[in-house]
């Protein structure tokens, strides 16, 4: 049998403390070796607003695991190039490693949002779907019964919006403590996020 591999998507814009304490409890929960911080290259959900540059958003993410075991950020899809759709990321980790099993970590409100995706049939095939949730909450509806291979991962409830950092930083206000020290020095670095940007 091989690794048991977690694949956590996102934009990343910025990272922040939520999605590693969702990838770290994910990883400790289920035994996973190793959990991916995949970086969108051109995430197709936010056609609708300015991304930051991908090589920004990785450089942020990989700052912000460095040295945290089991973590590491990827650039699948940044490499890959276009839109980045899951299910192109799960087919190629599968690919490359055909006998890892493959677990997709998502939030509460994005797993209310599958029905959206490209191909989802073949994310099902292919990927076990890992819910993480506040302790206490009710499991999505609805999911079993859509088939997937499923899991939860519960986690304190930290009300994180990159929308909301984003504004704090162009502002000028603290990103400590929200943000890891890795990806904050990066931000300050790069000057992301700044007013008139």
């Amino acid at each position: 049998m091989g690794q048991r591999l977690g694949v956590f998507g996102g934009t990343f814009d910025p990272v922040h403390v939520g999605h590693l304490v969702a990838a770290v409890n994910a990883r400790h929960d289920l035994g996973l070796e190793r959990v991916l911080l995949v970086v969108a290259n051109l995430p197709w959900q936010k056609a609708d607003r300015a991304v930051t540059p991908a090589e920004d958003r990785y450089a942020m993410v990989e700052a912000a695991v460095s040295g945290v075991a089991g973590l590491e950020a990827s650039r699948l899809e940044i490499d890959r190039g276009g839109p980045s759709y899951t299910a192109d990321t799960i087919a190629q980790l599968h690919q490359l490693e055909p006998a890892a099993e493959l677990f997709l970590i998502v939030g509460w409100d994005v797993s209310l949002e599958l029905g959206t995706w490209e191909r989802l049939e073949e994310v099902k095939d292919l990927a076990t779907l890992v819910v993480v949730n506040r302790p206490g909450a009710l499991p999505p509806e609805g999911l079993v019964q859509d088939g997937w291979r499923l899991a939860e991962v519960a986690v304190p409830n930290l009300e994180i919006s990159s929308t909301d950092l984003r504004a704090r930083a162009a502002s000028g206000r603290p990103l400590d403590y929200l943000v890891p020290p890795g990806a904050v020095d990066v931000i300050r670095a790069r000057g992301l996020y700044s007013v008139g940007r």
